[in-house]
């Protein structure tokens, strides 16, 4: 096997091993956002902290989310989330935002700057886990792109360093 076909398959390898890693992960943070038991309101409270900070310090934040695929599948993908403000609207609360993606499956991994920072409106909402004995939840979706799903975002994984790649 020559050197070019080898290196061709560990880069492919290390793809799936990230997928993995990503699907685990993502699914842990959603079972820990269901025994919290947060509801929207916290959430919400959360993203306009993330928007504050962004604001003063062009704070971005580490979100993992599930995009759904042709064939109704699910994958988990990573990015970086540039919060710019949060709407509470006749009940309905709308994150807007840009979304920088590091990863997904069909691009593996992604440096900053590779592909395009694009717009989205993430709606925050509460739901019944009817899996967890019917108690009641928090989920975050893409409002403007319905194959974007589950988002999770952490406050405790920030860059201040993207904000020249976050203009779409």
């Amino acid at each position: 096997m020559d050197s070019t076909n080898l290196f061709a398959d560990y880069r492919r390898w290390q793809t799936f091993q990230r997928q993995d890693q990503l699907q685990r992960e993502h699914a842990a943070a959603l079972r820990k956002l269901a025994d919290s038991g947060a509801m929207a309101s916290r959430v919400t409270e959360a993203y306009r902290s993330m928007a504050d900070k962004g604001a003063k310090e062009s704070a971005c934040y580490r979100t993992l989310f599930e995009r759904k695929r042709d064939n109704g599948e699910s994958l988990a993908c990573e990015g970086w989330l540039f919060v710019r403000r949060v709407l509470a609207e006749g009940g309905t609360t709308r994150v807007r935002a840009t979304l920088l993606e590091s990863f997904t499956l069909e691009d593996g991994f992604i440096e900053p700057g590779e592909k395009t920072a694009s717009k989205v409106t993430l709606e925050i909402f509460d739901e019944i886990l009817v899996k967890r004995s019917m108690t009641m939840g928090c989920r975050i979706d893409r409002h403007d792109q319905t194959q974007d799903i589950r988002f999770v975002t952490f406050l405790d994984s920030v860059r201040g360093d993207l904000a020249t790649f976050m203009k779409p």
